[in-house]
């Protein structure tokens, strides 16, 4: 069955303010248990560490917003100050030798050659940037918290077909000597069953000891704290086949892959900042409003105190008419800077189009490895039958039989790992055009 690739509105959820992922106490503040796939994602938006720190990068240039829009609204300052003077340096008549001074003073820019424009629309488009690396965080770690889930369902069930084949090397060495005791075997029979099964031990202590670290990589990958009990995992590695159409995964990753996405955003925001370092070259206006209270104190006693107030209204510009070429320095770096995020945004889709090339060419390498597979496990199970139906006949050894466990131990051994494979490899291509997991929060 072929799967055609359909637009995800990735950039409508990214920038919409309720938008779920920027929401750090939206999901389970425990694990759920027992743990299955999805309420490993849930809980890992919410509390792996990388993700939790890409947030907060989308906060502080929100910061970056509030920081810049300041220039487009009046901003009030209060100035004062209190004094004490000998007479003879009183700057005024009559002699002062006390003073004091406020001022509140609002100040509105006009107009700043379209920098402040420019600076707060770089300023947002560099937040939505910072939002699809976000949700390139998210992607990165959701792959991971994938590969890991499934690493922890494959060694648990190799263990159990390690412990399987345990109590058939256990049943066979049993029915070895219950032969030896009736004669029809010799004593090298029951040794060689002895020797298999001392040799079946190691692969399942290793299982075991493969599975405890898978479930503290998965602990690490969800971001969970170390003292905290590990639920109990469940799932397994079936899965339904499915292939796609190499132009519409490419497609899809062009329009929906975060990477790009935030290289198309820093690529307009750069557009801006060649305006904001323009602006430079023409005046700057501003209009004040301001009012002040003075009071002084005066040498003769006989004149007492004086308070004065009143207010003042203008305007105030400033033109660097001339300023070394620092101004055309600015432009030129910021047309650098722009061309360097233009070149850098190609070469980025030149290497999402090779991702999803190869990631599609191991998915189909993995689905033939699971084919081959299922048929190996068919005919090794096969041939143990009729290897232990013969030696029950008397027409098979024991070694036919023992050479035929170890054969579909390691048949099913294989079709775990190529059903393993097969799942990151799906993994690999869901994210690597651009079939996002946080976009379908559990």
């Amino acid at each position: 069955m072929k799967i055609r690739i359909l637009a995800i509105t990735a950039l409508a959820l990214a920038l919409c303010p309720a938008w779920g992922l920027l929401a750090a106490d939206a999901g389970p503040s425990e694990l759920p248990s027992p743990l299955d796939l999805g309420g490993a994602i849930g809980y890992a938006l919410d509390h792996n560490y990388a993700i939790l720190q890409a947030r907060e990068a989308v906060r502080q240039q929100e910061g970056v917003i509030v920081q810049v829009s300041s220039q487009r609204i009046p901003n009030v300052n209060a100035q004062g100050q209190v004094e004490r003077n000998a007479a003879a340096i009183s700057q005024v008549y009559p002699a002062s030798n006390e003073l004091w001074s406020l001022q509140v003073k609002a100040t509105q820019t006009l107009f700043a050659g379209g920098g402040v424009q420019s600076s707060v629309k770089g300023a947002k488009l560099t937040r939505d940037a910072a939002v699809f690396d976000l949700q390139t965080a998210i992607n990165a770690a959701l792959l991971d918290v994938r590969v890991k889930f499934y690493n922890v369902v494959l060694d648990r069930e190799k263990i159990r077909v390690e412990e399987e084949n345990v109590r058939l090397y256990e049943h066979q060495l049993e029915d070895t000597k219950n032969q030896f005791e009736a004669g029809t075997v010799s004593n090298f029979e029951v040794l060689r069953a002895k020797v298999y099964l001392a040799n079946a031990q190691p692969n399942l202590i290793i299982a075991r000891n493969s599975y405890r670290i898978a479930i503290e990589q998965l602990r690490q990958a969800l971001g969970t704290p170390s003292g905290a009990a590990f639920p109990e995992v469940t799932g397994d590695l079936n899965f339904e086949t499915v292939s796609y159409d190499p132009v519409s995964a490419i497609t899809s990753a062009h329009a929906h892959r975060p990477e790009l996405q935030k290289l198309e955003k820093l690529e307009s925001a750069g557009t801006e900042s060649v305006t904001t370092a323009r602006s430079s070259y023409y005046p700057n206006l501003q209009a004040f409003g301001a009012y002040q209270w003075d009071g002084y104190s005066y040498v003769n006693s006989a004149l007492g105190n004086a308070n004065f107030n009143g207010w003042t209204l203008g305007l105030q510009s400033s033109w660097a008419i001339f300023d070394g070429r620092a101004t055309a320095g600015k432009v030129r770096q910021a047309k650098s800077i722009l061309e360097q995020t233009k070149i850098a945004k190609a070469s980025e889709e030149l290497e999402v189009d090779v991702e999803v090339r190869q990631t599609l060419s191991s998915l189909q390498e993995a689905g033939e490895l699971v084919n081959a597979s299922r048929q190996t496990i068919d005919q090794a199970a096969e041939a143990l039958r009729l290897a232990e139906a013969k030696l029950h006949a008397g027409s098979a050894t024991q070694l036919d039989v023992l050479t035929s466990q170890v054969a579909l131990t390691q048949a099913k051994t294989d079709q775990l790992t190529a059903n393993y494979n097969y799942l990151v490899a799906l993994a690999n291509v869901r994210k690597a055009i651009g079939l996002s997991d946080a976009l379908v929060r559990p």
